[in-house]
């Protein structure tokens, strides 16, 4: 497959229309119509179901978008990142969940943006899972981790800051009285936690025997929405501190846990890779920020 047959696809795909596309790509109809015809030989596949008024992917050609997106988003950074001068420019992508440890991280990003305005910057959310597999990938270039993780894959530092667990509730709860929230304030109480925080069994040691007391409501991957369910629903929300900031919220207050729990935070990237010279530069940035 080559890139050029890759991105006429992606076209096809985004206007629906073959006539369309061909005048976003500025090339004829009929060649555009043997280019997919060709991939679709060439694949053994058939991508494109073809209606009167517009064309739909198939489940194979939904499959190859999604690939063909991450193959040209590659492409695209790696040539970028490629400088002949030593000018920094270029593109740096960088994966993480919400957390209080992202203010010294935006802050060296935007330092590096201000110092060099061709530097372009990508901010990708998700769990953990989700950024070491972009990571992996190559789709990212870091990713920050809450939490305890097997790094023996990646390079990577551990920041400073920490995240705190605690419990974000309306305001007029009577657990807002207390100063601190223990496992049996929260029995029988609806919680709204971490999907991923759950899965990884996070709280098990903190509730002890009280578990099955837990009445789980539900999960989130990214806090936002979840304040809102917290805020309508009266749920009690497990989540890290010094996010209700960015809450859309002033009705909701947080309580840390007790006995404290405490999430380490982890700077990533691949080993084995050479990296570009912005992302270069944010590792030793990043590194430097330590001292101050």
């Amino acid at each position: 497959m080559e890139l050029r047959v890759l991105r006429y696809f992606l076209a096809v795909a985004q206007e629906k229309n073959i006539t369309r596309a061909s005048q976003k790509l500025l090339v004829s109809q009929p060649t555009l119509s043997k280019q997919l015809s060709d991939l679709e030989e060439e694949l053994g596949a058939k991508l494109f179901t073809r209606g009167h008024r517009q064309i739909t992917l198939t489940s194979e050609g939904e499959y190859l978008r999604s690939k063909a997106e991450e193959i040209i988003d590659l492409t695209d950074k790696t040539s970028a990142n490629i400088q002949t001068d030593q000018i920094i420019s270029g593109e740096l992508t960088l994966g993480a969940g919400e957390s209080i440890g992202m203010k010294r991280i935006i802050n060296i990003i935007s330092d590096i943006t201000q110092d060099y305005p061709d530097v372009k910057v990508h901010l990708v959310s998700g769990n953990a899972e989700e950024m070491e597999s972009m990571l992996d990938r190559g789709t990212l270039d870091f990713a920050v981790l809450m939490g305890e993780r097997t790094l023996e894959n990646y390079h990577y530092l551990q920041i400073p800051e920490t995240d705190q667990w605690g419990v974000l509730m309306l305001k007029d709860k009577p657990l807002t009285q207390k100063d601190v929230i223990t496992p049996k304030d929260l029995v029988n109480k609806p919680l709204i936690m971490s999907s991923q925080a759950l899965q990884n069994h996070r709280f098990q040691d903190w509730w002890g025997n009280l578990g099955p007391k837990m009445n789980i409501l539900g999960t989130f991957t990214l806090v936002y929405n979840a304040e809102l369910l917290a805020e309508n629903s009266g749920a009690y929300m497990i989540t890290f501190n010094n996010l209700l900031n960015n809450s859309p919220t002033q009705n909701l207050i947080f309580r840390p846990l007790s006995p404290e729990l405490f999430e380490p935070i982890t700077v990533i990237w691949k080993k084995n890779t050479v990296q570009s010279k912005v992302n270069q530069l944010f590792i030793r940035r990043l590194k430097a920020s330590f001292d101050n």
